[in-house]
């Protein structure tokens, strides 16, 4: 069995504690209470203390391993985990851009776009992934006009606005 990781943490017990006080999420309030039981150690082993926060031995590794490299602030801040998608290559998000962004000849809808792709490209992308997908690179939506009554007087709201105020 390999020997246990020794490492220093440089923060006091009294620092620990106050930026316990401070975190929002349980990931952080388990991550310093983990530091400060290694600091004061007052649990001895570190399966004993991944049990004592009801987590996984190997979560504990990899959050000393997140203290080592980075410090304290590296701990307590979640990495983003966005990756990049197998499906839709850098050739077709470009192509993408180009026709989100054209204004004489824009898609209509998520179904064209999805349709655009597939002739285009001759792959196939479901209708959510391809929606999500222009949401969150392109920040698009789909814009409804409101229904206006067939009846409706212009005249009437003119009205309306001037006796409320």
């Amino acid at each position: 069995m390999a020997n246990p990781r020794t490492f220093e943490i440089k923060e006091s017990v009294s620092q620990l504690k106050a930026q316990l006080t401070k975190q929002k999420t349980l990931k952080g309030e388990k991550r310093l209470k983990a530091l400060l039981m290694i600091k004061q150690n007052k649990i001895n082993t570190r399966k004993k203390l991944a049990e004592y926060l009801q987590i996984d031995k190997r979560t504990l590794e990899r959050w000393i391993s997140r203290y080592i490299k980075g410090g304290l602030s590296a701990l307590l801040t979640d990495l983003p985990k966005n990756k990049g998608s197998k499906i839709i290559t850098q050739q077709i998000h470009d192509g993408l851009s180009a026709r989100v962004h054209d204004i004489e000849n824009p898609f209509s809808g998520y179904w064209e776009a999805q349709l655009w792709v597939k002739q285009v490209y001759g792959v196939e992308v479901k209708y959510q992934r391809i929606r999500e997908y222009l949401i969150q690179h392109f920040g698009t939506k789909v814009k409804h006009p409101r229904k206006s009554h067939v009846k409706k007087d212009e005249d009437a709201g003119a009205s309306f606005l001037k006796t409320t105020s």
